[in-house]
């Protein structure tokens, strides 16, 4: 049985010596991308890695980041990349349900983190971003050659976690055909070529920046410019060498803050792709009109990789998400029977296809309430599909915040809040924000005559959540506003707030 990823990748790579990717510290070919990904699948192995084990990885972009990916679904491992703005006390908990063989590490942060590694029997290595770091001295005495180990299209290439709406995340279980079969159907439907060279400047550790973008590259066999994070001048400055850009919303607010943003710097572009959150119709509109390009909005989940994309050929709609990809199933449901809804009508969006996950990681029960019986998974996103068979996003079902392409659930927000002295409880929401596309933002009410203030429960979450989970607001309220049911109606909380980042701030909030 071969390797059913990598053996893909293998057979699309051009010329050994081609272009592969360029950094700020030097090229790499695809001659370096096997060698190097075979060395540190060597040390995997030697560390004790088998088939099927997992690797926890939360370190800061870098091509050797990149490689270790390949060099676990070489070495048969479960890829597991972590958010580098996770919490120690969050690690702790991926790390201990998980149960990772290696964790991998920035070297800045082995010290803080060993007691983790200890606790729950993972071997601590370190991988810096330039390059460092004990995993690559392992990896710089072993081979450059190495036999892959054998995997099959449902033998799981990773693990992706994204939070619950119960406070505690879910690992989704992506097999080695719902990354390869996603991959090449976006490259056949966005054209992609070994010309390509597209502009790398996402994160690595989620869908959009490890599975979306790296993974259509070396389907195509085509390069990237790989840049360690988003700077708007300086993907302006790359354009002229490269031919397409994948970015969240933010990056397209500010490019178009740039005045380096023109048709002639974006001559050579055949396509700006965005996604992870819902990209504003002026934005789209004010792209155009600077660039004489149209942005291609998709929509995808963690659980799901790619779902739709809006066409390469015909009309991309601002603010519709296209068409289902195709082999993939997608309907609007009813939320409580599953029944089909006729197009217009807002429902549930279930899909089903090669791309949809295999469930989440030890979570029987919890897999089977997110599956109908026919296989369909239920996304918690509310859409409707219009007469030209075009799919609208409209809302989510499970209050999911999207703010700057990352998810957060609110309950795992409110936890942390409600926890604080002088808070008898809270609603966190995401509302309008010109530059993250939703505001994480709390609605608290206080104990009566207790001093609790805005800058105090900002400082209590420091060190608790990740910074992009952090409100970035913090009202005050006597009651949450409650339906006859007793729940917390949050519409009506966006609507009261939606103005909230467009306003002057007031002093004391």
């Amino acid at each position: 049985m071969s390797n059913w990823l990598f053996d893909a990748i293998r057979a699309a790579a051009p010329d050994p010596s081609t272009l592969f990717l360029e950094t700020p510290r030097g090229d790499w070919s695809y001659a370096d991308l096997f060698a190097r990904s075979a060395r540190l699948a060597n040390a995997l192995v030697a560390m004790g890695v088998a088939p099927g084990e997992r690797v926890a990885v939360q370190v800061e972009k870098s091509a050797e980041a990149l490689t270790l990916y390949l060099a676990c679904v070489r070495a048969g491992a479960v890829y597991l990349p972590l958010n580098t703005g996770y919490t120690q006390t969050e690690l702790d908990y991926f790390v201990g349900d998980a149960e990772p063989r290696v964790l991998v590490v920035d070297p800045a942060a082995e010290q803080a983190l060993a007691p983790v590694a200890a606790k729950h029997r993972a071997r601590l290595e370190t991988l810096s971003a330039d390059g460092g770091g004990s995993l690559l001295t392992a990896a710089a005495h072993a081979s450059d050659r190495f036999e892959d180990v054998a995997r099959g299209p449902d033998d799981l290439a990773a693990i992706l976690y994204t939070s619950g709406t119960t406070g505690r995340s879910k690992g989704a279980m992506l097999s080695h055909d719902n990354l390869l079969s996603n991959a090449l159907t976006l490259k056949d439907l966005w054209r992609f070529s070994r010309e390509d060279r597209l502009i790398h400047a996402l994160p690595i550790f989620h869908t959009h920046g490890l599975f979306v973008a790296t993974n259509i590259v070396l389907a195509a066999g085509a390069s990237m410019i790989f840049m360690p994070r988003f700077d708007a001048a300086s993907v302006i400055a790359a354009m002229p060498r490269a031919t397409v850009l994948m970015g969240v919303p933010t990056f397209y607010v500010r490019l178009l803050q740039q005045p380096g943003l023109t048709r002639e710097a974006t001559a050579g572009m055949r396509l700006f792709v965005s996604g992870s959150a819902p990209l504003l119709a002026e934005t789209h509109r004010a792209f155009e009109e600077r660039t004489g390009q149209k942005i291609l909005e998709r929509y995808g989940m963690t659980e799901t990789n790619m779902i739709t994309s809006n066409p390469y050929d015909g009309e991309r709609v601002a603010g519709a998400v296209g068409f289902p990809l195709p082999g993939v199933s997608l309907r609007v449901a009813d939320p409580e029977s599953g029944a089909p809804l006729p197009d217009g009508e807002v429902g549930m969006i279930e899909v089903k296809g090669p791309n949809v996950f295999k469930g989440y990681w030890r979570m029987p029960e919890k897999t089977r309430a997110e599956f109908r019986p026919d296989g369909f998974f239920i996304t918690g996103d509310l859409g409707r599909i219009d007469e030209r068979g075009y799919v609208w996003i409209v809302g989510r079902g499970k209050d999911l915040v999207i703010s700057g392409g990352y998810n957060i659930y609110p309950k795992e927000v409110e936890l942390e809040i409600d926890q604080l002295p002088g808070v008898v409880e809270s609603a966190v929401i995401g509302v309008p924000h010109p530059d993250f596309g939703e505001g994480v933002t709390a609605v608290v009410v206080p104990v009566q005559g207790h001093a609790v203030d805005e800058s105090g429960v900002l400082a209590a979450l420091e060190g608790r959540l990740a910074r992009y989970k952090q409100p970035k607001r913090v009202m005050f309220v006597d009651e949450l506003p409650r339906n006859t049911m007793g729940k917390v109606q949050k519409n009506v909380l966006r609507d009261r707030y939606a103005d909230l980042y467009a306003r002057p701030r007031a002093i004391g909030g």
